[in-house]
């Protein structure tokens, strides 16, 4: 974007700063500008938006993060870069969520921004390709791309699900087993700049302690015994793209370490390998308890977690949310319907009536298996609530609480 010349707007109150970064910008190729503070650079961007803005934190008046999110307010096109010289985690954490792109440390190092923007702006535009897909993804019968709802729940999902596409941070995703993490965090890959590339999701539940950090990071042969062969973990194998870590408490406490390490400075070595290698995979970690108490209980790190929950998703339980129960249901039994070729059966009124009834313990998960036994039991004219307590008491036997399968999930 560089050599279309891409707007870059330059936002600090000291003057030498202001005019140091502007010829540095226009040295390479951007249109640079620069205002004092928060307000004027509101002010510009009203009269012209730019592609990306460089801000200080603090500042008069409006400092760098209030004007982060009113800028980020009005529009989402934006590659914003936070420059700070009392720089913190918990303020950097903070920038990212209010829709910074990055932030860097002063004294500024001038490649380092260089490259920042550089990749601030390829996000302009996979945002602008992104409001496209959105609007294919976004239904008015209640449904954005496979994820299906429009109770309020569900779109303050879709809401943040569109603020967390174009950053690179992390994303922990908290629910009950069979509420749809997975596909969350599938829908989020494909919204997001990485969707060209993999998706990988590993649960970590169904790992042998001893071949976790080997399926994580991958192993060099002769590594250990049984070690073969060179085996890349499965960091390499989402290398650019998303690795969605299911029932992440899973892991013991010194994988738990190395993988905030990896995350911390985007490098991992193999098992048996003295050599670092880059890697760049996104990571949305999943649970099915609450983070905060697994924290206290030590199932999770807390610098993990602390890395881990730039982002937090929190899925409600299907009972929670009242007619996206139907909406569900419809749509699984036109799939099961479709599936095994049966006539499409209207709904008697006490049908719905007892699909709201019902807890659904297992969620999402148990409610689309209890539309496919329905579609095969059902003898018709009509689906009742007869059907229902059929299908019901038929999966009974089944753990509606059940997991995945280990490995990997492509």
């Amino acid at each position: 974007m560089a050599g279309t010349r891409a707007s870059v707007l330059v936002v600090d109150d000291d003057p030498a700063t202001r005019e140091g970064l502007t010829a540095l910008l226009e040295s390479w190729g951007y249109h640079a500008s620069a205002v004092a503070n928060g307000q004027a650079a509101l002010e510009r961007c009203n009269e012209h938006l730019p592609h990306a803005v460089i801000s200080d934190l603090m500042m008069p008046g409006m400092n760098g993060l209030e004007f982060i999110e009113a800028l980020h307010q009005r529009a989402h096109q934006v590659a914003i870069i936070m420059l700070t010289g009392q720089a913190t985690i918990e303020t950097a954490v903070q920038a990212i969520k209010l829709g910074a792109y990055d932030y860097l440390p002063k004294p500024l190092e001038a490649p380092k921004l260089r490259a920042v923007l550089e990749k601030g702006l390829k996000q302009v535009g996979f945002a602008r390709e992104a409001d496209v897909l959105r609007q294919k993804l976004e239904s008015p019968l209640g449904s954005y791309g496979e994820l299906i709802g429009k109770s309020p729940t569900m779109r303050h999902i879709y809401k943040r699900l569109n603020q967390m596409a174009m950053t690179n941070a992390a994303v922990l995703v908290s629910g009950e087993s069979g509420t749809g993490k997975e596909l969350v965090a599938r829908t989020l890959h494909d919204l997001s700049p990485r969707r060209e590339s993999p998706f990988l999701a590993l649960n970590c539940s169904g790992l042998a302690p001893a071949s976790m950090e080997s399926e994580l990071f991958g192993r060099e042969e002769g590594a250990f015994t049984k070690a073969l062969e060179r085996q890349p973990g499965c960091f390499e194998q989402a290398d650019g793209g998303t690795l969605f870590l299911d029932e992440i408490t899973e892991l013991t406490a010194e994988v738990q370490k190395k993988l905030l390490r990896v995350l911390q400075e985007g490098q991992l070595r193999r098992i048996g390998s003295s050599a670092s290698m880059p890697v760049s995979a996104r990571i949305v970690a999943a649970t099915k308890m609450p983070p905060v108490g697994s924290v206290k209980e030590g199932k999770l790190q807390q610098d993990l977690f602390y890395h881990l929950n730039v982002f937090h998703l929190a899925l409600r339980p299907l009972r929670e949310r009242g007619d996206d129960i139907l909406l569900l249901a419809r749509y699984y039994l036109e799939s099961a319907t479709e599936k095994h070729q049966r006539p499409t059966m209207p709904w008697a009124s006490d049908f719905e009536t007892a699909l709201l009834a019902y807890s659904w313990p297992g969620n999402v998960r148990e409610l689309r298996d209890a539309m496919e036994r329905l579609t095969l039991l059902a003898s018709g004219p009509n689906l009742t609530a007869a059907d229902v307590q059929r299908c019901l008491s038929v999966g009974a036997g089944a753990n509606a609480d059940r997991d995945h399968q280990s490995g990997l999930r492509l």
